[in-house]
């Protein structure tokens, strides 16, 4: 903080949700172990999808490019928090400070509007099999997936920007362990009844997405019932279990952060459903498209097998 004509102006911002260092210590091997497995998980499952031919469909298509996005969406957050679990100083700058928000909240808009295309695309795929392949065609694929992200990017741009020309003269606590809307929004030297704008922004946007995918999933259920088969039946509630535990586990702790308005939580359980959303969903998502996909899983074991047959030739060849 600095000094402009006697008043406190706030140039950076301390997190206080940490514990001590030492205890710190702790916390930080298992969550630096999450993070590796995050991002290589991630990265296995996209270059999974992108190397096998067999995989180069929408559904697919759509779960390479959310497992891209879950690798930068916890770039943005986790890093800084190792850091702050064994640094005495765990401060951030106030640029800092909104553009973790700013790509942390994109990244995660641009996840939630492709679980809604991913459920639009589960729905055409099971209620309309035969028009499948011409209505979800590459060139929509790709336009769905590139508006997704820029969408993402674009609707929160006028609410960092505003969120930056607020003074903030007062206390520099966040009580979180990144950098949130609500938390730093309560430190502006302004009416605090602003937060409720925010709130109906994150609500209108976390509602559509629910929506979305609660229409689809309602008819893809409705549609899958009437097949006659047990196996049948068994097949196309597989294809879709993925994608809805995913939803259920990224939007449901999402709805309890961002849909309460004005109700408020302690803040271990604060802290608690951001983990959920930040780390513990993204953890779990190379687990369901891989470890519990029968096609994903094939096609690592092709890919293995493809590289050792490489490694051998290149040590004969020498």
């Amino acid at each position: 903080m600095r000094l402009l004509n006697q008043t406190t102006v706030v140039t950076e911002f301390l997190f206080s949700a940490f514990p001590q260092p030492e205890d710190g210590i702790f916390f930080f091997v298992p969550l630096f172990l999450i993070y590796i497995f995050i991002i290589t998980g991630n990265l296995t499952v996209f270059f999974a999808v992108r190397m096998d031919s067999h995989l180069h469909n929408p559904m697919y298509n759509f779960i390479s490019i959310f497992s891209f996005l879950e690798i930068w969406y916890t770039s943005a957050t986790i890093p800084k928090i190792l850091s702050n679990l064994v640094s005495e100083q765990r401060t951030i700058s106030m640029i800092g400070c909104l553009l973790q928000m700013y790509f942390f909240h994109s990244l995660g808009n641009s996840e939630g509007i492709l679980l809604a295309t991913m459920a639009v695309d589960r729905y055409v795929a099971i209620c309309d099999p035969l028009r499948y392949a011409t209505i979800m065609t590459p060139q929509l694929c790709a336009q769905l997936s590139a508006a997704s992200c820029l969408f993402g990017f674009l609707v929160l741009l006028p609410e960092v920007a505003w969120i930056s020309t607020l003074p903030f003269c007062g206390p520099n606590h966040i009580h979180q362990i990144f950098c949130d809307f609500e938390p730093v929004l309560r430190l502006a030297c302004t009416d605090t009844s602003m937060i409720l704008i925010e709130d109906l922004i994150h609500a209108v946007a976390i509602i559509f997405s629910v929506l979305v995918i609660a229409i689809s999933y309602v008819r893809i259920i409705t549609v899958i019932l009437r097949i006659p088969s047990v196996e049948g039946r068994h097949k196309a509630f597989s294809t879709c279990a993925a994608h809805l535990g995913v939803f259920l586990m990224l939007n449901g702790s999402m709805s309890l952060m961002y849909l309460r308005f004005s109700a408020t939580f302690p803040p271990i359980l604060d802290t608690a459903i951001a983990l959920v959303f930040a780390v513990l969903a993204p953890f779990f998502n190379p687990i369901i498209y891989s470890l519990r996909n029968k096609d994903m899983k094939v096609a690592l074991i092709t890919i293995e097998k493809m590289f050792c047959s490489q490694k051998i030739f290149s040590v004969s060849g020498n």
